[in-house]
């Protein structure tokens, strides 16, 4: 069995096995700025350190290969079986002339005619899990894989969120590396892999079996290409693009607007990734918004309030007049319709609801106290009077 050191990509990236991908994207981006071959022109160990970044980032923001490699400590695309039913079986013993028919998937001995009813398949179910991976012959998997998406929170004001605007907003996003054009090896000449010695298999010990498994690094090729120094083979690199985003008219707080093609490179040719803004929308000291609608608070005077009137409030497209019939209590609420804001997807307007607030003036001069007297002699109503016919 070949044996060959292990990296721990989480090690190399500074953070915990149980890590969020959040996290893990931030340890990256971190550290890929500060190794960058641009920022230290001719340091090799810092190109070195930016490449093994690269290979751990690679390996831990994808969740297939990450959930792979916390269980095998490797990822291969053929998967941690590939290859094992080539050939008479796992280790070259040969289980053809076995009938596995009596053994549960918990291990009691039963019936055959019971074999893989209730509790699961048999033993033969396990092993035809365990080696229904590719083809008889083990043939690598290299197909392309599209890349990520990315998702960066921005700040609009008010009025930019009802108007629309364009930003530029500057993003980390992986790129086709140049020297390879992506395939993460520049086919210049090849060399045998060490890790599997050309045979394009290596031995894997799960609990107490041993497999012959694809090689991890060659792909089960045999041969290892020249690796591309630009990209440590991983085939993308981490660049800052500054991408111009127009936020639509009537964007609301939490409106997630796609970019496509701007996420990261896709894998091996893959598609890019697409960009994910996601908008926080600034408050405004007197128009709160609620979905489409705009409500305010508008003070009306004492005099208004009894004898009615019309009254200018503001609205997002400037002043509007508002009719106060006599008699009206503060906390009545209008509605100007079609006055709230513009809604993209439907191509209507919301309302403005205004709520009215009596403001009472501060009196200091005898002459207006003599008035509320000879009002409040004229207007005897106790406003209260159904609090205390309550039983």
């Amino acid at each position: 069995m070949t044996t060959t050191e292990q990296k721990d990509y989480y090690k190399v990236l500074g953070v915990k096995r149980g890590s969020s991908s959040d996290e893990i994207r931030k340890a990256y981006r971190r550290l890929a700025r500060k190794h960058h071959p641009d920022v230290n022109p001719g340091d090799k160990s810092s190109e070195d350190r930016f490449k093994d970044v690269q290979e751990a980032y690679d390996m831990l923001s994808d969740k297939k290969k990450r959930q792979m490699y916390d269980e095998f400590g490797f990822y291969s695309d053929a998967g941690p079986y590939a290859g094992a039913a080539k050939g008479p079986g796992p280790g070259g013993f040969d289980f053809s002339g076995f009938d596995f028919s009596d053994f549960t998937s918990g291990g009691a001995r039963g019936s055959r005619g019971q074999a893989g009813k209730g509790g699961g398949g048999g033993f033969s179910d396990l092993f035809g899990q365990f080696f229904r991976q590719g083809d008889a012959g083990g043939s690598p998997q290299t197909a392309s894989r599209p890349g990520e998406d990315l998702e960066y929170t921005v700040d609009i004001g008010f009025w930019d969120a009802i108007r629309g605007t364009t930003i530029r907003l500057n993003i980390l996003r992986q790129e086709n590396c140049r020297q390879c054009r992506g395939l993460g090896n520049i086919a210049s000449g090849s060399a045998q892999c060490a890790e599997c010695a050309g045979s394009g298999q290596v031995d894997q010990t799960v609990g107490a079996m041993k497999f012959n498994i694809t090689c991890p690094r060659c792909q089960g090729r045999g041969q290892l290409r020249n690796t591309c120094s630009g990209c440590g083979s991983s085939g993308r690199v981490g660049q800052n693009e500054t991408v111009e985003v127009r936020i639509p008219a009537g964007a609301q707080p939490g409106s997630r607007l796609r970019v496509p093609g701007k996420g990261n490179a896709g894998h091996r040719g893959g598609a890019a990734g697409d960009l994910y803004i996601v908008t926080r929308v600034d408050s405004h000291p007197f128009f709160e918004r609620k979905a489409d609608d705009i409500h305010i608070e508008a003070p009306v005077t004492i005099p208004e309030a009894i004898l009615g009137g019309k009254i200018e409030v503001p609205t997002i497209d400037g002043k509007a007049l508002l009719k106060i019939p006599p008699g009206t209590n503060s906390g009545k609420t209008f509605r100007l319709r079609e006055k709230g804001v513009l809604n993209r997807r439907t191509q209507r307007r919301g309302d403005q609801f205004v709520e009215v607030k009596i403001v009472v003036p501060s009196i200091a001069d005898e002459a207006s106290k003599d008035l509320a007297r000879e009002f409040a002699k004229v207007n005897p109503e106790d406003p209260r009077v159904d609090l205390w016919n309550q039983e």
